[in-house]
């Protein structure tokens, strides 16, 4: 047996234990993580210290969301611990009806039993997909890139020790060491082992996933994300919107990537973003409408439009109308957030209404785009498919469901 399919085996075995606990018992052992975390933050420094010096190729933005300091740290314990303040995911009451016969079925709410996460540089996700699935009753296989492997490792000890403290098995988390392709590979088609399979990363990264996997996978996380400036739209406000959506946190996935304005204001618009974003630090990209308005801006390639960047980048497009603007949109998006700035109420329902994406907004910075924001306490990710689960995925979207039948004798005829 192989060292991956050995921990697919523990934590099939944890599962039992694990979704039997009390809820009492699993918001215990959450606040006592969010507290471990805090006493052993310079332990995890250290060993994030050895991650960001051999991190010499990711960007700027990159290497803010690898970075773990001690107000880094500190926050995501608090983010931790506020799970424990979340409502059970497990609990009911459950729906239930009686069959002509007599006997009663319940619909109940159970755990997906164990969920793997493979991820790249992004040590948070470990702690929040422990958390998660340890409320929701689940056991977690955790496979993280090699760009935090000492951070993860940390993370994961200080996770799984109080496990061992709290009397129960430490495999209800489980991080997997070895961060070649290889591991990665194997992981995809444990069907034996893992009931769902997670992915967070590039968009490149979950295509390989999806594309690949046996196991079920829930696509989350790849945010070409676009905003159409309608030509009704208020200018200034439209300005502030684009501008905190591309800049505020530009490494993650429901950041703006796409700007799309309407041929009608290109003339007095796009002077007026290009300037505001190019002071904010965004290096532009434009079609050759856009550049002939503002020939500042670079020249954009084919590549640019299905780009994800993460970074100060956006590329921008002038569209002749709303239905081009959905056409463009609905041909290059990832399927996870979609913006239209606009007063024009047919122009806004009908954006809402074919826009094919998780989130569709109205004059509202994508940004939002997250678990916690949407008042659901925090997040596993945010899917981009249809089935199962879509958008920021909160605790109930680690749960399914289990029909439990009770009866005296009945038989059918």
């Amino acid at each position: 047996m192989t060292k991956l399919k050995l921990i697919g085996q523990n934590a099939k075995k944890a599962t039992l234990e694990v979704a039997n606990l009390t809820i009492e018992k699993r918001n215990t052992v959450l606040v006592a993580m969010a507290q471990a975390l805090k006493d052993n933050w310079q332990t995890i420094n250290t060993a994030n210290q050895a991650d960001l010096a051999a991190a010499t190729e990711l960007s700027g933005s990159m290497r803010n969301r690898l970075t773990l300091d001690q107000a880094t740290i500190e926050g995501i314990a608090e983010s931790l611990a506020a799970v424990s303040d979340l409502k059970d995911p497990l609990a009911g009451p459950y729906e239930n009806w009686q069959h002509p016969t007599g006997f009663k079925i319940v619909k109940k709410t159970v755990p997906l039993g164990v969920v793997a996460m493979v991820y790249e540089a992004r040590p948070n996700v470990t702690v929040d997909a422990a958390a998660l699935t340890l409320k929701s009753g689940n056991a977690v296989i955790l496979r993280g890139g090699k760009e935090a492997i000492h951070s993860n490792q940390a993370l994961a000890e200080v996770l799984r020790q109080v496990l061992v403290e709290q009397g129960l098995n430490p495999d209800i988390i489980q991080l997997i060491q070895d961060t070649s392709h290889d591991s990665v590979n194997e992981l995809l088609h444990m069907r034996d082992y893992i009931d769902v399979l997670i992915p967070r990363g590039s968009a490149k990264f979950i295509d390989f996933v999806v594309a690949n996997a046996t196991v079920p996978v829930i696509e989350t996380g790849a945010g070409n994300t676009h905003i159409f400036v309608d030509e009704s739209a208020v200018q200034n406000q439209a300005i502030d919107v684009i501008v905190n959506a591309k800049t505020q946190k530009p490494a993650v996935c429901n950041a703006a990537e796409k700007l799309l304005v309407h041929e009608k204001i290109a003339a007095e618009f796009l002077p007026k973003i290009v300037q505001a974003l190019t002071n904010a630090g965004v290096e532009l990209r434009g079609d050759t409408a856009t550049r002939a308005i503002s020939p500042s801006v670079k020249e954009a390639s084919a590549a640019d439009w299905d780009t994800e960047y993460n970074d100060l980048i956006m590329a921008i497009k002038v569209v002749k109308d709303t239905d081009e603007a959905i056409s463009w949109i609905n041909e290059h998006t990832t399927h996870h957030s979609e913006t239209i700035l606009s007063e024009d109420a047919d122009h806004v329902a009908q954006f809402m209404n074919m826009v094919d994406a998780a989130v569709v907004y109205q004059n509202v910075s994508s940004r939002f785009t997250d678990g916690f924001e949407f008042g659901f306490g925090a997040e596993i990710g945010i899917s981009t498919q249809k089935l199962h689960a879509r958008g920021p995925m909160g605790l109930p979207a680690l749960t399914t469901i289990k029909y439990e039948v009770f009866g005296d004798g009945q038989t059918r005829h």
